[in-house]
């Protein structure tokens, strides 16, 4: 089949995404608005150039930044192209380095069986250094010098440049030296942090070119998304491998770069034309997912930026409803017409799924969230307690860790007593000192503690896990074991249930999850069948972050923040807390490159929405124990008055509302309630007052019949035992019933 007639397979496609789509030699940057099928175009270019024959599969590099992306990613191009579909890279940045270092790490002194630290390790190992150097966590916190070592390793800053630019600063000085031991300690238990992945890539490639020039010859197209969002280290990768071939796809949004606090530089997407000499730019404009008067709202907001490449968004999508800009009297208020709004358009026939909730920091979800449980609106936090954050799971994790990787100190520490086994922290922590003494890993010392004198008490127990976990380790390197299979083999031979039912409060509920943690080791194991390894099913699940455990398909309102919604669409978006001060946040007033990273972030989140946008303020708010009156944020005034609507408080306080709403604020014991009041004077006309046994209507739920019903401040909770939808708890005030 000629070229002719293979692109006739992409006449679907606008011409932009075309040109984009057939463009596949040299530098190429797809400037890809919010909504313009970005993924799209990504899957339609791989299938082009394989249709074409110009490469095999395995010579396609796609990096993404979520592994929720590279899987849809993935499915997407097996689609496309059947035959060879699943040898593509398409992988994260993470795990692709980690793909590449599991290889050679062995060249810059790292096990093929390395950890990956995440985030509650990374706090532990640096809470035992900073203990170690008798640094007061009062005088240096240990997330300050986590933060400062990040940054650094962005930065590609070794310890000892860290120290020598350090010059007489004192506390600089100590993040230096806790960096050094850091970065010893790591090593010496074959692990990893986040940033090392990456890095240490870099490090392989520079002092190993073979290794580098092996990747090059091997990718002979590199396609990057999102990628505005990219570091120095992540930038140094991705042109590194490019090389002289050049064959480099990059597809971002300047007006979406928001992660400058992770270390993301917009620069790299701005300047990339200088970067990479012959480059071409394509943009994609055309929006699919909002409407005209959403649009016209993001392009109002995000043109008062001046640092950016310049474009705006257009849809042949209707005009749609105009934004709604509600001014409630306080967060309770608001979080009350949240879920008002909710409830009506579901009574109308929209899915709980269909909304969003979106602020600019987590300290704004309370009010809501107790709202709309007060309405029984089923809903989910996104950024909430992660599954494999949660102490039995990383626990069972922890025994994972130590079989794959003995020398794995830290998650060995975690374990060695739990369940208890009369292992305590003074005997660990000799054991460990013997062990930095002579160079041996904690295990390793274990393995002979008789032979000494300090561990001479503890000596039999040390041994006895030391051969639990050998054990164990014997069983993993058996090919007839599968992962399941040694996972139930360690809840046997620890006897953890048993443990958690003595020892632990919810025990029930911590047991489901250790079942369902078998449920996920046994899905990987039907996913990934011949490649389904210990080291692989841990290095996935370290990988992955909040939003690649998002279920689209959950019946249930969704709350995030901005930062964290990057990526997905709803049909109705909140925008809640827009007003000076909370976003634009206090520190972004006063930085202009700052207020810029805000307008983008304010532009995301308008462009989350696809039919329906709401932006909420509030003429007084408490937050952080004190009352605010803020005016009405910059990015709402942006918008020209021509796609809104106003609702909600119309009229300015008086001095007297004004002054009694800020003596209320400032007595935290004051019962004053807005939603109270409303709802009393409601109560009082309709006469009701519910008790068990009565049926009520629910405008979402239907009928049901009461079956509890308790006082409770003001109001009343109530179970009620609906015919269709089964038992709900509900507050009266909230819940829209009538009584039969």
């Amino acid at each position: 089949m000629d070229t002719q007639e293979i692109r006739k397979h992409f006449s679907k496609m606008n011409d932009m995404q075309q040109k984009a789509v057939f463009h596949t030699e040299g530098p190429l940057l797809i400037l890809a608005g919010a909504g313009s099928g970005k993924t799209t175009v990504l899957v339609n270019r791989i299938a082009y150039i394989l249709q074409c024959g110009l490469c095999e599969p395995w010579q396609i590099l796609a990096i993404t930044f979520t592994n929720k992306a590279a899987t849809e990613l993935k499915e997407r191009i097996c689609k496309s192209v059947p035959e060879g579909g699943a040898d593509i890279w398409a992988f994260t940045f993470h795990s692709t380095c980690a793909r590449i270092l599991r290889r050679f790490g062995d060249r810059i002194g790292y096990g093929s069986h390395f950890t990956i630290y995440d985030t509650d390790d990374q706090k532990r190992l640096m809470k035992d250094i900073l203990k170690e150097l008798s640094v007061d966590e009062k005088y240096l916190p240990h997330k300050t010098v986590l933060t400062a070592i990040s940054r650094a390793k962005d930065e590609m800053k070794t310890a000892e440049q860290m120290k020598a630019e350090a010059a007489f600063d004192v506390r600089q000085q100590t993040i230096a030296k806790a960096y050094g031991i850091y970065q010893q300690k790591l090593k010496a238990a074959n692990a990893m942090d986040f940033d090392d992945m990456l890095l240490n890539t870099v490090v392989l490639f520079e002092e190993n070119k073979d290794v580098l020039e092996l990747y090059r010859r091997q990718f002979k197209y590199i396609m990057v998304d999102e990628y505005q969002d990219t570091n120095r280290v992540q930038y140094k990768f991705v042109s590194m491998l490019a090389g002289s071939s050049g064959n480099i796809c990059v597809v971002g949004d300047d007006d979406q770069s928001i992660y400058k606090f992770r270390g993301a530089t917009i620069e790299n997407i701005l300047s990339f034309e200088d970067t990479f000499k012959d480059s071409s730019v394509i943009r994609l404009e055309q929006n699919y997912r909002s409407t005209k008067n959403i649009l016209a709202a993001a392009n109002d907001v995000i043109k008062n930026n001046k640092e950016r490449k310049g474009k705006t968004l257009w849809t042949e999508n209707e005009e749609g409803e105009k934004i709604t800009i509600h001014t409630a009297y306080d967060e309770r208020e608001e979080a009350r017409f949240i879920a008002d709004i909710i409830q009506d358009e579901v009574a109308k026939g929209a899915n709980y799924s269909d909304f969003a909730i979106l602020y600019r920091m987590n300290a704004q979800s309370n009010s809501v969230e107790q709202a709309l449980a007060r309405a029984g609106v089923p809903h989910r936090i996104i950024g909430g307690h992660r599954f494999y954050d949660r102490e039995e799971i990383k626990d069972m994790t922890a025994y994972l860790q130590v079989i794959n990787n003995p020398d794995d100190s830290l998650r060995l520490s975690r374990i060695i007593n739990k369940p208890k086994r009369g292992i305590g922290d003074t005997t660990v922590g000799r054991a460990l000192d013997i062990g930095a003494g002579i160079g041996e890993s904690l295990f390793e010392v274990i393995g002979h503690a008789s032979d000494f004198p300090e561990l001479s008490r503890g000596a039999s127990k040390l041994m006895a896990f030391h051969s639990l976990i050998s054990g164990l380790i014997e069983a993993a390197n058996d090919e007839d074991t599968s992962l399941g299979e040694l996972y139930n083999l360690i809840l046997e031979h620890t006897d953890y249930k048993n443990y958690l039912k003595a020892e632990k409060e919810n025990a029930d509920e911590r047991i489901e999850n250790i079942d369902e943690l078998l449920s996920n080791i046994n899905t990987f194991e039907n996913d990934y069948e011949d490649e389904a390894t210990l080291s692989a099913f841990l290095e996935e699940i370290s990988l992955q972050t909040d939003i690649d455990n998002y279920d689209a398909s959950a019946d249930c309102a969704t709350m995030m923040t901005l930062h964290s919604s990057k990526g997905l669409e709803f049909p109705t978006v909140f925008l809640i807390g827009m007003e000076e001060g909370i976003f634009p946040s206090i520190a972004a007033l006063m930085s202009g490159e700052e207020l810029d990273e805000e307008h983008r972030l304010a532009y995301v989140g308008i462009t989350r929405a696809k039919k329906k946008l709401y932006m909420t303020c509030t003429k007084s708010r408490m937050l952080f124990g004190s009352t605010q009156h803020n005016k009405l944020s910059r990015f709402a005034e942006e918008i020209s008055e021509k796609y809104i609507e106003r609702t909600g408080v119309t009229k300015a306080f008086t001095s007297a509302d004004m002054s009694f709403r800020q003596t209320v604020g400032a007595d935290t014991k004051s019962t004053y309630n807005p939603f109270a009041q409303k709802k009393t004077a409601t109560t009082a006309a309709t006469g009701n007052t519910y008790k068990v046994g009565d049926r009520v209507k629910h405008k979402v739920f239907g009928v049901g019949l009461v079956i509890k019903a308790e006082p409770m401040g003001k109001d009343t909770m109530m179970e009620i035992s609906f015919d269709t939808v089964g038992t709900k708890t509900l507050m009266a005030n909230f819940s829209k019933m009538e009584k039969l």
